[in-house]
């Protein structure tokens, strides 16, 4: 695969939701290895188009296009656990998939969650419950890696190791990164673009 192949091809995309535009004519291709980052400001639309993008709600008009071999790894922008549903990390991960085990203590070694596979996971922090919806994501082993604000709500010592780790992985394993940041300042130097995004993108 070369770098010049486009995994995601979003073409003049448009939403509304309750009669209020959402994305207007939005069009961008995410290649293999790059880095996006989609900045802008809160209700611009950024989870809507990544939403859009993964399939998960219906454009108005516009098209996606996606290639042949992709392997899509997602987290979302909020995850809460049931607090009334006993499973552990393992069991989460494990959760509606089938994982080879030894992929899947390397990815916990990998995303620094080892020694909490045994917790409940709703007795998490933060922190460790982003790294561990990462670490879900790359079972997958994907070649495209879609994060909604991936450091939101962790203190600035978390950000900063949350996001080098997510660096470390594009580096290391090379799959495309698509990132919802408000840290650009943080992301910045390993982002191969920033898309920002006002219902339409304002500037690439």
């Amino acid at each position: 695969m070369t770098t010049s192949q486009a995994l995601i091809s979003a073409h003049n995309i448009s939403l509304s939701h309750h009669s209020k535009l959402v994305l207007d004519n939005v069009s961008f291709e995410l290649k293999a290895g790059e880095f996006i980052t989609l900045i802008g400001p809160n209700g611009a639309g950024k989870s809507s188009l990544i939403k859009v993008l993964l399939g998960l709600i219906k454009a108005d008009s516009g098209d996606i296009k996606r290639s042949g071999d992709i392997r899509l790894g997602y987290t979302p922008q909020t995850f809460s656990p049931n607090p009334f549903i006993p499973i552990s990390v393992i069991g989460f991960l494990n959760l509606n998939q089938k994982v080879a085990q030894n992929f899947l203590h390397e990815t916990a070694l990998l995303t620094g969650i080892e020694s909490l596979l045994d917790s409940p996971l709703k007795s998490l922090s933060g922190g460790e419950l982003q790294r561990v919806l990462l670490a879900r994501a790359l079972l997958n082993k994907p070649n495209v890696l879609i994060l909604d604000e991936p450091a939101q709500n962790l203190d600035v010592n978390g950000q900063m190791h949350l996001y080098k780790l997510i660096q470390d992985i594009h580096q290391q394993q090379g799959c495309a990164v698509l990132m919802v940041s408000h840290d650009l300042h943080r992301v910045m130097k390993e982002s191969t673009l920033v898309l920002c995004l006002y219902r339409h993108i304002c500037c690439m």
